[in-house]
Parts: structure tokens; C-alpha cells; sequence
């Protein structure tokens, strides 16, 4: 009985589509839907479902390649191999038509400056030449940018000239305005410091992107486009690929991620500071005085996530307490020293785990963030010094090879930052 019951069924299913009039439309504002290989459809083909599921393919590849093309992701590599230079850098394209750079990235700095033709005292053979790109002018005295920049002065053309101090480098430069391309961003009217004179050795040779917080920053310059928002994962330092990646916009970064607040210093206003409340070394909490953590405006004393910055420095009493816990826990070896490095140690040992413990999150660096090796012998050294006594004597720098194989989020927006483990190398 259910046979036929199921018989009859499919018969008048189809005599109803046998029936359809493929002209008719019950509304005229409606437009009217038929598969590609409906009666109605006068593209019907006798396709597989192997041929199909190979279209789907396709379209899939497809929509990838969009979603792809929308994702701003800026390759990252470490300039110690290809520039012979301790910073990151991603190419950045400068001018019309584009002349090609390897600028490094630094967090803690705002202006943008790049090696210019005629430039005397810089190291690097490859300069940006202004007057081979028809979009490119020198800004005026007059410009608002020329009042963002340290110590402007007004040159004999009224451009506005800067000079700065980086490291132990300096630089003379005059402002100017160029379209900068990133993967496959185009940025016109990007302002940036074009260096005509350069001293020192701890310039990055061709020249730097600032990710800062201050106005003339590639993030206040591309406001409206990146909403103040990227994330970085920086490569092992030894790496020669752009394995690594700078993501700029709120689209396509981690949605797990731990973070902290990020704070604010109007006496510092371009560094990300955040609350380092402690340090763990193995699973003892490392007896750290409070001010030597704390956050103080007045100061500037405090913690900052920097890119620049190799190894991290603490300030002197929470790095002896830190390494002579971690020297309490390394069994039957005696420490010595390497350089700057002061607890280093010989053959097989085994090492404590470090975490740094921000308001909200907890870190633990895996050994390769944590341990710096010697290209010499079997001699592995505790990364990380105290704070040089000068005016960061106050400062702790959470620094580049501690942020390795991580995705470091800043959101100014949302006022966090935060890391997850990536391994980019």
C-alpha cells in the first residue's frame, strides 16, 4: 500500500513539473529563480556531480582570492641576515612608479624617514629618489605636519627641515609626501622625513617605518583606512624569509587572543605601555618591589611592548631578583658570563620556564624566547639585562626576540594589546 502511495506521489510530482509554465510570474516586480539545470533554464546541461563538485572548487578558490585581496598583510622578515641589521623589515613601496624599500619597524617611534638621493653620511646604496616620482612634494614651513616633528627648522627654500637623534645615529632631514604602497594598500600623501644627512651606525640603512602612537605614525596616518588597529608576528631573528607578518586593520586578527590594557602616557605618548604586575620564574612569583613595576606617568617609569628593542631590559631590581631565582633553579651549574649576558651556562641544563604576568594575562616564554645561544661552543645565556642607567633606567622593554612565533595584537581603539603563540618562521 505504501508503494503505491509513494508511486502516485512521484507521479504527480511530475506531472506538476511537467506542467510549469516557465513565462508565467504571479508578481510582476518579482524576478523568477531556476537552477541552471531546471526545464526552465535554457543553459541545462547533463553536468556530474563530479563536474560540479570541481566547480565548487573553483568558486572556492575564488572566493579565497577575494577575501585574500580584501586582507592588508605586509611580509616581515629580520634585517639580521638580509640588511645585517638587528631590526624587522617589511618592503614597502615608495613613489610613482614605486621605488622599492626595506624599511624596519619600530614601535616606538612615529615619523617615518628614508634615505634620500644626494644624502651624505648614509650607509646604504639604495635611496628613494623624489624627483623620479610624479607623486611626490616637499612639504612647507607652514604644513601642520612641520609642527610634528623634533626640532623643525625652515630651510633656505622654506621646506621644513628636522633633525633627530636614533641610537647613537642623527640624522638632518627635510619633510616630504609621497604615495606609499603596502602588499595591496596604496596609501597616497603619506608624510615622511627624507634624510639628506646621517652619522652614527645604528641607523636602519634604509630607513624606518614608525608604528607609534603619535600623529605622523603610519597608524595616525591611516586612520580612517586601518582604524588604528594591526598585529605583527616576527620571525626568529636568524630567519633569511618574510615568514613573518604585519596584519593592519581590525579584519582577519585572532578573535582568541589573551590581552591587557594598554595605558597611556602623555609624557611618552608614542610607546604601548602596559601592567606588569609580576614575574614568575618556575612556579615561584619572584619577590619584585612594587615600584619597580608600577606605572607612573610622571616618570614614564613602567613596561612598553617594543620591536626595536632585541632583549629585554628590566629595571635593575626586578631583573636581579628575576635571574638570581632563575641562577636558584638551575641545578649543579655554575653561571657565568657572555658579553652583556651575565647567566649563561655550558652543556645539557635544565632551565626554568619565565612568565610575565600582566593585569589579565599571563605569558610563558617557550625556550627559544627565553635563551640566547652562542655561535661559539655549547654556551646558552639567559636573554635578558638589566636597564641601562639613563633616562630608561625606568623603563621595562618587553623586546623583539621575547615576542618571537607570537601574534602581538594593538588595538588602540578597544585601549589592549594582546599576544597568542604563532609560529611565523
Amino acid at each position: 500500500m505504501r508503494s503505491h502511495l509513494l508511486i502516485l506521489l512521484i507521479s504527480l510530482l511530475i506531472l506538476k513539473s511537467e506542467s510549469i509554465n516557465c513565462d508565467e510570474n504571479s508578481h510582476t516586480s518579482d524576478l523568477r529563480v531556476f537552477h541552471i539545470n531546471s526545464q526552465c533554464s535554457p543553459f541545462k546541461t547533463s553536468a556530474s556531480w563530479e563536474d560540479t563538485l570541481l566547480q565548487d572548487k573553483a568558486r572556492f578558490l575564488y572566493l579565497s582570492s577575494l577575501a585574500a585581496a580584501k586582507k592588508s598583510s605586509v611580509p616581515i622578515a629580520s634585517g639580521r641576515v638580509i640588511v645585517q641589521s638587528p631590526t624587522y623589515i617589511v618592503r614597502a613601496n615608495i613613489g610613482t612608479p614605486a621605488q622599492p624599500m626595506l624599511v624596519a619597524l619600530d614601535t616606538s617611534n612615529d615619523a617615518a624617514w628614508i634615505p634620500c638621493s644626494g644624502c651624505v653620511g648614509c650607509s646604504s646604496s639604495v635611496l628613494f629618489n623624489p624627483s623620479k616620482s610624479s607623486s611626490s612634494r616637499t612639504l612647507q614651513c607652514q604644513a601642520p605636519q612641520c609642527k610634528q616633528v623634533p626640532n623643525p627648522s625652515c630651510t633656505v627654500n622654506k621646506s621644513c627641515g628636522f633633525n633627530m637623534t636614533y641610537g647613537g645615529s642623527a640624522i638632518e632631514a627635510y619633510l616630504t609626501q609621497d604615495t606609499l604602497t603596502l602588499a595591496n594598500d596604496v596609501i597616497p600623501n603619506y608624510t615622511f622625513g627624507c634624510i639628506n644627512k646621517a652619522s652614527g651606525s645604528s641607523l636602519p640603512a634604509q630607513g624606518l617605518m614608525g608604528l607609534g602612537r603619535g600623529p605622523l605614525s603610519l597608524i595616525s596616518q591611516t586612520q580612517n583606512l586601518y582604524q588604528s588597529t594591526f598585529s605583527y608576528c616576527l620571525p626568529n631573528s636568524k630567519s633569511g624569509n618574510f615568514s613573518g607578518s604585519l596584519r593592519l586593520g581590525p579584519k582577519f586578527q585572532p578573535m582568541r587572543i589573551k590581552t591587557t590594557p594598554l595605558l597611556k602616557n602623555p609624557r611618552r605618548s608614542s610607546l604601548y605601555y602596559v601592567n606588569l604586575v609580576g614575574i614568575r620564574v618556575g612556579n615561584k612569583i619572584v619577590d619584585i618591589p612594587t615600584s619597580a613595576l608600577a606605572f607612573d606617568p610622571a616618570t614614564g617609569a613602567g613596561t612598553i611592548f617594543d620591536s626595536g628593542t632585541v632583549y629585554t631590559r628590566l629595571v635593575e631590581p626586578a631583573y636581579l631578583a628575576v635571574r638570581d631565582e632563575f641562577r636558584r633553579r638551575v641545578k649543579n651549574a655554575n653561571a657565568t658570563s657572555l658579553g652583556g649576558f651575565d647567566t649563561c651556562y655550558s652543556g645539557s641544563v635544565v632551565y626554568p620556564s619565565v612568565t610575565f604576568m600582566f593585569a589579565g594575562m599571563n605569558v610563558t616564554l617557550p625556550t627559544d624566547n627565553l635563551l640566547i645561544h652562542s655561535s661559539a661552543g655549547n654556551l646558552s645565556c639567559l636573554a635578558m639585562a638589566a636597564a641601562p642607567t639613563n633616562v630608561n633606567s625606568v623603563l621595562n622593554v618587553i623586546a623583539s626576540m621575547q615576542q618571537q612565533n607570537h601574534r602581538v595584537l594593538i588595538d588602540v581603539p578597544n585601549s589592549r594589546l594582546g599576544i597568542s603563540r604563532e609560529t611565523c618562521t
